[in-house]
């Protein structure tokens, strides 16, 4: 007798490093994690305490190290200061280029962009970021509060965390569940 198997959730990873933008790592989190998928926070520090901006302690789930070597549908960059640092982290830049090779996701917001700049996979490709990275993201598209081109998701800011988070589900789940989340949290996609 054949027994109906249940679909893989799908699996998204979130870096977290020292001075993130909390908003934009918690939303996102959140929101995926409340649309059913497998979310991972990993801390590029040696420890599993990450403090953000606002002084805020996150604890992430895992040390990014531990996760080497990983598929994932998609991985997740807050910004925030601290996104200067993952610049020039290779293991960060590997995981970027590894996931956009793969035809997977990647989704930057904020200052977080400019670390797929350095990534090297951004060339002829529609993005927005945060006004303050602008001179170093020629063709910023920056009145748009999220904008997709192939598997690069991009947003502005803090202020764009829910929508850039609904494109998330979205793109992993479909519409019908980021309208869902959207009118869980009384929003709209």
């Amino acid at each position: 007798m054949a027994t109906k198997t249940q679909p893989m959730n799908k699996s998204a990873l979130v870096i977290l490093t020292e001075n993130f933008e909390e908003i934009e790592a918690v939303t996102p989190i959140d929101i995926l994690r409340r649309a059913g998928v497998d979310t991972v926070t990993a801390s590029r520090a040696q420890t599993t305490e990450i403090r953000g901006r606002s002084g805020i302690v996150i604890k992430a789930d895992c040390l990014l190290d531990e996760v080497a070597g990983r598929d994932w549908d998609m991985l997740v960059l807050p910004g925030g200061p601290g996104s200067h640092a993952m610049r020039s982290d290779e293991r960060v830049l590997s995981l970027v280029r590894e996931q956009v090779a793969g035809g997977r996701l990647v989704a930057a917001i904020c200052a977080a962009p400019v670390i797929l700049k350095d990534a090297g996979v951004l060339k002829g490709r529609r993005i927005t970021a945060h006004q303050s990275v602008i001179d170093e993201l020629p063709g910023l598209l920056d009145k748009e509060a999220v904008v997709q081109d192939g598997p690069i998701i991009t947003s502005r800011g803090a202020g764009t965390s829910v929508p850039f988070a609904l494109a998330l589900v979205e793109k992993l789940c479909g519409y019908n569940k980021a309208l869902q989340i959207a009118h869980s949290i009384c929003t709209e996609v």
